[in-house]
């Protein structure tokens, strides 16, 4: 039990950190290259799904990958609304919120259950 929680609080932390570096890396390209705010939000949501993408290939393993993988795609999606919205000081809560919590769980349950069948050091 508790070596699950541990892989489900690494998954989320790595899927939160992985996310703030891409948005700052993605911050430094619209400022470069000034691309239209209409590519923020699509490339922002892609930026979550990658990064919980990655959480979870690094740190899920053994079973229930799909449970962990919500899990920890729920709680990242959650924390990672939590800290853009005190950046910008800006919290809002729509149904477009509901449909960020949806894909983040689609996108942990399809990524634990992919990290749990890989062979370690395969």
């Amino acid at each position: 039990m508790r070596k699950n929680i541990f892989q489900i609080v690494k998954a989320a932390a790595a899927a939160i950190i992985l996310s703030l570096l891409l948005v700052l890396v993605f911050t430094l390209i619209i400022q470069l290259c000034s691309l239209p705010m209409g590519a923020v939000k699509p490339v922002n949501q892609v930026i979550k799904i990658l990064s919980i993408i990655g959480g979870g290939l690094i740190f899920i393993r053994g079973d229930k990958g799909w449970l962990k993988g919500i899990i920890y795609g729920v709680a990242a999606v959650l924390i990672t609304y939590l800290l853009y919205g005190l950046i910008a000081h800006s919290l809002s809560i729509s149904w477009k919120f509901a449909i960020e919590i949806l894909i983040g769980a689609a996108a942990g349950a399809i990524t634990g259950i992919i990290a749990v069948n890989i062979k370690k050091g395969a």
